[in-house]
């Protein structure tokens, strides 16, 4: 599908060529952690160790770029309150929470079609 760029940089977007911008916001929002996080954002505004929990098996290093690549485009929201410690908060803007849809139904999907995912090759005799 392709639209005019509103932005006057190219004359319209699509995903398949390969200088549209449109491949980093596909490219971001196709990686494991970025669809993850956003789908435990989808319950509301969560700090930093919450989302770790949540996300089993993320380093502290990938979840903070993650979360800032997120934030870079637009899709979560950053909020520190001045306290002792310092508490911050990650909340879906509403981008994020349009692009948490399709995740949503991606991550659905998975679940419900990793037994069929996996076929085992029949071994040689």
């Amino acid at each position: 599908m392709t639209t005019t760029c509103p932005s006057g940089q190219h004359s319209h977007h699509d995903v398949y060529a390969a200088q549209c911008p449109c491949r980093a916001l596909l490219d971001l929002l196709a990686n494991k952690w970025s669809a993850l996080a956003i789908g435990a954002l989808e319950d509301g505004p969560q700090r930093f160790g919450e989302l770790r929990r949540r996300l089993q098996g993320v380093s502290p290093k990938v979840l903070t770029q993650t979360l800032r690549r997120l934030e870079d485009f637009g899709i979560l929201d950053r909020t520190v309150y001045p306290a002792v410690p310092l508490h911050v908060e990650y909340a879906l803007t509403p981008l994020g929470q349009s692009a948490a849809i399709p995740l949503n139904a991606l991550r659905s999907w998975v679940e419900g079609n990793i037994d069929h995912a996996f076929r085992p090759e029949p071994t040689a005799t």
